[in-house]
């Protein structure tokens, strides 16, 4: 009676996707998912920048006002002298009676200081909300930053955190100058939108006014977009900022210039709405990135959530301005510390290089397992050569960066492929010395050396885990092509060459000649 060989069927099927789903990437097809190639392999950008995590601490710092401002509008609660100083927030409340209301508010934000002294209130953030707020800073602008180069159509650009306040950027297929500049921009334009106020009762004293005294005020003087010497005087805390928006979008006004019109979400669009009711005929200043951009007269209430900057753009400049407001601000101001260009001349050098290892390492392997090991040799040679494909198509499913550090790991998965097949038949020529036939040999050898094989192989992989947790850019993907090689030779080296025996034995090949067969005598 014959045995399904269900190893032989797997085996078969891996190939089958391994050669299928790898051909777009050997041979860069128009068509299906390729293995992108890093940085150091096609060229591009490389970045480290800076983030200000002390000015995302001033920025919570203002938002805490922000809420405190509109928790006592909403709550008809009378305050004074709402003041932002470097660090913290002051205020009073007018009546004693609503100090209840107040602390209540308070005490449902984490992560506060609060001082009081009788009517009056400094706020403060605690040391350890400090070190929070910083933290999740220089996490959000890694996100921020990776959206906005989605966005922006970079192929597999990479974003990941160094240290406690630097990010990598690596841009992969940037090879112009005009390239280089557009992403530069669009990482570190802060896009932060604010709706803001203009103080009406002092807007006429805003040219001898000195910045101290709009801040004693509550005020604070920012410029327009278009000519410096307007100012404006604005309140320093916004109605409304950038992260009410869910949406912007490049349009055209009646003159043709590019304007962008934004969405808020449902709070935004109740703020907004409020507030436009409670101003009609005071003006309204739209705030990008400490610049004026339009201050219009408000002419009655604006509902729907709705609202357009306008201020000279061009189409791009726009269309960069509107992704940056859909991917979020900046939690803070980012600040380029370092760049460096590959060339992609370099990239190719690497390329061939890298080739020349990878064939040449080939081909002693195969070599070498031919004249030494004969018959089991050439099954080994076919099991790694399907381990690479399915290695291949496996990164190019995933949508995995090949980087040098990763082609260097596809040399060595082939190494730690060739060593499982070496450990399976020398067991088999050990069982075979003892005088035991062929079949028997090689059902003992797989199930002498598939646990030691295991064992090696968990290690390595765990081993990758770990560099793949605490690496950055190119470790990580040296230890995702030795992850995945791992789990890719444990099925070509161990099912597939037991099923390549098996089939051949089921076929009648004979099977005496022991050194044909395994080089052994």
């Amino acid at each position: 009676m014959k045995i399904f060989n269900y190893r032989l069927v797997i085996f078969l099927l891996c190939m089958i996707f391994g050669v299928v789903f790898s051909i777009p990437s050997l041979f860069q097809t128009d068509t299906g998912k390729k293995v992108a190639l890093g940085l150091d392999l096609q060229g591009g950008l490389h970045m480290l920048l800076g983030v200000n995590t002390h000015e995302a601490v001033s920025s919570k710092i203002k938002t805490i006002a922000t809420t405190v401002k509109y928790f006592s509008d909403d709550e008809e609660l009378l305050i004074d002298g709402l003041l932002i100083n470097e660090d913290n927030v002051t205020f009073s409340v007018l009546d004693a009676d609503e100090i209840p209301k107040m602390d209540s508010l308070l005490n449902g934000i984490k992560g506060l200081a609060i001082i009081k002294n009788g009517l009056e209130y400094t706020i403060k953030l605690t040391p350890e909300d400090i070190i929070k707020t910083k933290d999740l800073a220089v996490a959000q602008a890694v996100e921020t930053i990776r959206n906005r180069l989605d966005q922006f159509g970079l192929s597999e650009p990479n974003v990941v955190r160094q240290g406690e306040s630097d990010i990598i950027v690596e841009l992969p297929g940037i090879k112009t100058a005009e390239d280089e500049k557009a992403a530069k921009e669009l990482i570190s334009k802060p896009a932060n939108l604010e709706l803001m106020a203009v103080d009406e009762e002092r807007i006429d004293q805003v040219n001898n006014m000195t910045s101290s005294q709009a801040s004693s005020y509550g005020d604070i003087i920012l410029e327009d977009t278009k000519n410096p010497n307007i100012k404006y005087l604005v309140k320093e805390i916004p109605i409304l900022n950038g992260s009410q928006v869910i949406d912007a979008q490049v349009a055209f006004d009646q003159s043709n210039q590019a304007i962008i019109n934004f969405t808020l979400n449902s709070t935004g669009a109740r703020i907004f709405g409020e507030f436009t009711t409670k101003n009609v005929g005071k003006r309204l200043a739209v705030v990008l990135d400490g610049k004026v951009y339009s201050a219009p007269n408000i002419r009655e209430r604006i509902g729907g959530g709705s609202g357009q900057i306008s201020g000279g753009f061009t189409v791009s400049e726009a269309g960069n301005v509107a992704i940056a407001l859909r991917s979020g601000a900046l939690p803070a101001t980012v600040t380029l510390l370092e760049k460096r260009s590959v060339g992609p001349s370099l990239g190719a050098d690497s390329i061939r290089d890298s080739s020349i290892a990878l064939i040449s390492g080939f081909l002693l392997v195969f070599g070498f397992m031919i004249i030494y090991y004969k018959g089991a040799g050439i099954v080994a040679n076919i099991a790694l050569i399907a381990n690479v494909f399915m290695l291949i198509a496996i990164m190019a499913m995933f949508g995995a960066t090949l980087t040098l550090p990763g082609m260097a790991g596809i040399l060595l998965t082939v190494g730690m492929a060739v060593d499982a097949n070496i450990i399976i038949t020398e067991r088999i020529r050990e069982v075979l010395r003892e005088g035991a036939s062929i079949p028997k040999a090689i059902e003992d050898g797989y199930e002498n050396a598939i646990r030691a094989i295991v064992d090696s192989n968990v290690t390595t992989l765990l081993v990758a885990v770990i560099l793949y947790v605490y690496g950055t850019g190119p470790i990580k993907g040296f230890a995702v092509t030795i992850s995945i090689g791992i789990i890719t030779s444990m099925i070509t080296g161990i099912l597939g060459t037991h099923g390549i025996y098996q089939a051949l034995l089921a076929r009648g090949v004979k099977t005496k000649d022991t050194y044909k067969w395994f080089g052994a005598k």
